[in-house]
C-alpha cells in the first residue's frame, strides 16, 4: 500500500476545542436569556385573552349604535362614530347631567375612603409596632375583613343596615338613643354613608398591612436616637415615619385609588342594580347604562371615557412623584 503524501503547500487545518465550544456556549447563554421569557409566554398569553382582548372589543363597540336590536351579532351593528361620546360629555343633557352627578359621588366617595383607610391603617400599623401580649392576635383580626369574601362580607352589612331588626340601628336608636326613629340606611342620603362606611370597613386592612411593612424597613436606631435627643411620639411620627413611608405610601394611594374608583361589587352587592343617587358609583351607573337600558353602545364610550381618566390620573401620580424623588436626590 502506498500512502499519498498532502500535496505542496496544501495546510492541514486541526479542530481545536475552543472552536467547538464557541456555538455550544452561545446555545446555552441563548437558551439562559431566553427561558424567563418562555416561562412568561403563558401569563402575557392569558393576559391577553382576558384584559386587552375584552378592552379593544369595547372600544370598537363605543363606536357603534349597539342596542338590544343587534345584541345576537354586534357586529352588525350600525357606526355611530363619536356620538355615543357626544352624549356622553353633554353635561346639559339628561343623559350627560346623570354621567357628571355620577361621577362627582365617585370622586367625593373615592377620596373620603381611601384617605379614612390611610388614615386607620397607618394609625393601627403605628400602634403594633410596640411588642404587647396578644399582639399577634390582634393582628389576625385587623386582617379578618380583607381576607373575607366581598359578597359575604358585604351581604352581612346588608343585614345589619336592615331598618326593623338591623344592628346599626339596634345600637343607635335602642341602645345609645342617638337617633330619634330607626333610620333607613340602603335608600336615600343614608346610602352614601353606609357604602363609605363599607367600604372603609374593607379596605383599611389592606393600607394597614402595607404600611405595616413598610415600617420593618426603618431602622430602630432612628428613633432611640430622636428619644434621646428629646423628641415625643408626635415629633418622631413627622419626622422619622411618615418621611420614610413615603416612597410606600405613594404606592398605597395610588392602588386604593384606582381599586375605589372601580369597585363594581361593593355597591352592588349592597344595594343591587339601583343605587340610591346619592350612592350612584360610576361603576354603576355604567352597569345600569349598558345592562338595563340595552344600550350597549354608549356603556362602552363612557367606560372608555372612565379608562381614560383614570390613566391620566395614574400618569400625573407617577410624574409627580418621579419628579418628588428627583429633587430628593
Amino acid at each position: 500500500m502506498t500512502a499519498t503524501a498532502p500535496a505542496a503547500g496544501a495546510t492541514v487545518r486541526k479542530s481545536s476545542p475552543g472552536a467547538a465550544r464557541g456555538p455550544r456556549r452561545r446555545t446555552g447563554r441563548l437558551r439562559r436569556v431566553g427561558l424567563p421569557y418562555l416561562l412568561l409566554l403563558p401569563a402575557l398569553l392569558l393576559e391577553l385573552l382576558v384584559h386587552l382582548v375584552p378592552m379593544v372589543i369595547g372600544i370598537v363597540m363605543s363606536f357603534k349604535e349597539l342596542t338590544q336590536f343587534y345584541i345576537r351579532d354586534w357586529s352588525t351593528a350600525p357606526w355611530a362614530g363619536l356620538d355615543n361620546y357626544s352624549v356622553s360629555v353633554d353635561f346639559a343633557a339628561p343623559v350627560g347631567q346623570a354621567l357628571l352627578h355620577s361621577f362627582l359621588v365617585t370622586v367625593a366617595f373615592t377620596v373620603l375612603s381611601v384617605g379614612l383607610c390611610w388614615l386607620i391603617g397607618t394609625a393601627a400599623a403605628v400602634f403594633m409596632q410596640d411588642t404587647f401580649r396578644g399582639r399577634g392576635l390582634l393582628r389576625a383580626l385587623f386582617l379578618v375583613p380583607y381576607a373575607l369574601p366581598v359578597y359575604a362580607a358585604v351581604i352581612t352589612w346588608v343585614f345589619m343596615f336592615q331598618h326593623d331588626n338591623g344592628l346599626v340601628n339596634h345600637v343607635l336608636h335602642d341602645q345609645l338613643g342617638l337617633t330619634d326613629k330607626p333610620s333607613f340606611w340602603l335608600i336615600g342620603d343614608n346610602g352614601f354613608v353606609a357604602l363609605l362606611t363599607v367600604s372603609v370597613w374593607k379596605g383599611w386592612p389592606f393600607a394597614f398591612l402595607i404600611v405595616m411593612a413598610g415600617l420593618q424597613n426603618i431602622p430602630r436606631e432612628l428613633y432611640e436616637a430622636a428619644a434621646l435627643d428629646g423628641a415625643g411620639m408626635v415629633q418622631q411620627l413627622r419626622r422619622i415615619t411618615l418621611p420614610s413611608l413615603r416612597p410606600v405610601n405613594q404606592v398605597l394611594v395610588l392602588v386604593l385609588f384606582l381599586w375605589t374608583f372601580n369597585d363594581f361589587n361593593t355597591p352592588y352587592v349592597l344595594f343591587g342594580k339601583s343605587a340610591p343617587e346619592a350612592a350612584d358609583l360610576i361603576s354603576v351607573h355604567i352597569y345600569q347604562a349598558s345592562f338595563v337600558t340595552w344600550n350597549f353602545g354608549a356603556g362602552s364610550a363612557m367606560s372608555v371615557l372612565l379608562l381614560l381618566f383614570l390613566l391620566v390620573v395614574t400618569g400625573v401620580h407617577l410624574a409627580l412623584t418621579s419628579h418628588g424623588r428627583r429633587t430628593a436626590q
